[in-house]
């Protein structure tokens, strides 16, 4: 009977990132040869067990790698695979998100909803959150627009009382040109960022945009509004480590350099959903149909909201959004026809009647016209795809 090769897991399991590393390492597992492997429930910051060393073991994949325990990996002949978020250069072979390629999806995602005015919430002293920041603030000098920047630490002594710091981001949150987007530097300083809006009495998105960090879904959900985040690729590190680990403990050589792999998009919820309309009339009309398109709202409703001429608020349209109050009202109802066909089982009559359609005929003849095919086959392909991935 072959021996199964003996591998220690130094991955935290407190948070989403870790938690989905770890998935990307079990994806590699279920079709490669099986590992006797070694976990324990960890935080990112804790140390690895003081055993760790004295035991027997053929590979390691580590988050928590220092310059000591880097050289004593070597010394012991240990295959081990770094996955460390706070530095490189320590002679193994690394693997971690592409910081910087983060901070640029996020001033993009805020560049396309028309924002000049950006900022970027994180916290100093670490360096993940350094090289977000580096990237966005590159990313949105390129595009000619303005960056400011809120930092606080995040661990340690020198780290503000919660409170204090909300107050500290309250401040900085009122000094900001508005409408402004912000991109905090990861979910967790996302909702911070959340409630401090609320407590200064800053309408989001309509004021300022937030967009997070990791999409840890429960968290997001949880915000008020739901917040967007960047989507890293935790499961790719997993995998692309599981199968690097394997060859080392194969004989076969792994290259030293850092490999960098990029996030893959942006989960778009209501903290980011608004365009930075300066027009006061068209953004009044802009955020009355995305509260009530669903309700079966009309184009004359909105002209009495806005209390301008149609005609007028047709031309203001055309102008800032390139489409008709009527082509904004009918965008919405789309956006939450896709949204229930994908996350719902409910049938056609169902989904017309949430959506704001008095016939899931019309509803199907205008998803077609505009999606160039049919919410039933629509349903099928979101699906499959999410079979695909899943």
């Amino acid at each position: 009977m072959i021996e199964r090769p003996r591998v220690a897991l130094i991955v935290e399991m407190s948070g989403i990132y870790g938690r989905q590393i770890l998935e990307g390492i079990s994806n590699y597992q279920k079709s490669h040869r099986a590992w006797s492997i070694f976990l324990e429930e960890r935080e990112l910051r804790a140390p690895p067990p003081p055993w760790l060393l004295r035991k027997r073991w053929d590979g390691i994949i580590c988050r928590s790698t220092t310059r000591q325990l880097a050289r004593a990996f070597r010394e012991k002949h240990i295959a081990a695979i770094d996955l460390n978020d706070l530095y490189g250069g320590l002679g193994l072979p690394r693997i971690c998100s592409d910081m910087r390629a983060i901070g640029r999806l996020g001033a993009e995602h805020l560049l396309e909803r028309g924002f000049h005015n950006l900022a970027f919430c994180g916290f100093s002293r670490e360096a993940w959150s350094t090289e977000r920041w580096a990237g966005f603030a590159e990313r949105v000098s390129k595009a000619g627009g303005t960056c400011s920047l809120y930092e606080s630490p995040w661990h340690g002594g020198h780290a503000p009382a919660w409170q204090e710091d909300q107050r500290k981001i309250g401040r900085w949150v009122r000094s900001l040109r508005k409408p402004v987007g912000v991109m905090a530097t990861n979910d967790v300083r996302g909702q911070q960022l959340l409630d401090a809006c609320r407590a200064v009495d800053v309408a989001v998105p309509e004021e300022v945009a937030v967009l997070g960090v990791d999409n840890d879904e429960v968290l997001c959900e949880l915000c008020d509004p739901p917040l967007s985040s960047v989507v890293p690729n935790p499961q790719g590190i997993g995998y692309e480590a599981a199968e690097m680990l394997d060859g080392l403990m194969a004989r076969r050589k792994a290259s030293a350099e850092e490999h960098l792999i990029q996030p893959l998009c942006v989960a778009s919820r209501r903290s980011t959903d608004v365009l930075s309309i300066e027009d006061h009339y068209v953004a009044a009309a802009v955020r009355f149909i995305r509260e009530r398109a669903c309700g079966g709202v009309t184009v004359d409703d909105v002209v009495r909201h806005t209390g301008i001429s149609r005609s007028l608020l047709e031309r203001r349209f055309r102008t800032y959004l390139g489409r008709s109050p009527q082509g904004e009202i009918r965008a919405v109802q789309l956006k939450r026809v896709k949204q229930l066909l994908g996350e719902t089982d409910l049938s056609l009559e169902e989904i017309a009647e949430l959506a704001g359609y008095a016939h899931p005929e019309y509803m199907s003849v205008v998803f077609k016209r505009v999606l160039g095919l049919t919410p039933g086959a629509y349903r099928k392909e979101v699906t499959a795809e999410g079979a695909k991935n899943g």
